[in-house]
């Protein structure tokens, strides 16, 4: 069974840094795109950042929301077991609840609703 586990959430003041980090495993395919979303209660969930690369190719794309350009990165490790989101100059906006997700329909897409496989979670909570 496919599954992801988020971790590296935490409290940190305004202009500071987080790497949160996405551990994949019991896919069968290891080309899926893999994305970041965060979400506040009551607010829907926003896509960040999404990552892929094809078989044991080094080379991989990368898409990105404007409200994050600049400011997160997201990579993978070269076993591609591991995504990763750094996350700088962070502020208090960026407080929310953050999953990671997998899937293979859509290119590079940070629409929610073409993802099937989502982690828990991770909360990110940054204070003025």
């Amino acid at each position: 069974q496919p599954q992801l586990v988020e971790s590296g959430g935490g409290s940190v003041q305004t202009g500071g840094s987080l790497r949160l980090s996405c551990v994949r495993s019991g896919f069968t395919y290891s080309d899926d795109y893999i994305a970041w979303f965060r979400q506040v209660p009551g607010k829907e969930r926003e896509g960040l950042a999404v990552i892929y690369s094809r078989g044991n190719n080094a080379h991989y794309n990368t898409n990105y929301a404007d409200s994050v350009k600049g400011r997160f990165t997201i990579t993978q490790d070269d076993a591609k077991t591991t995504v990763y989101l750094q996350m700088n100059s962070l502020k208090p906006e960026d407080t929310a609840m953050y999953y990671c997700a997998a899937d293979r329909r859509r290119w590079l897409s940070l629409d929610p609703s073409d993802y099937n496989t989502w982690g828990q979670g991770t909360q990110v909570t940054v204070s003025s």
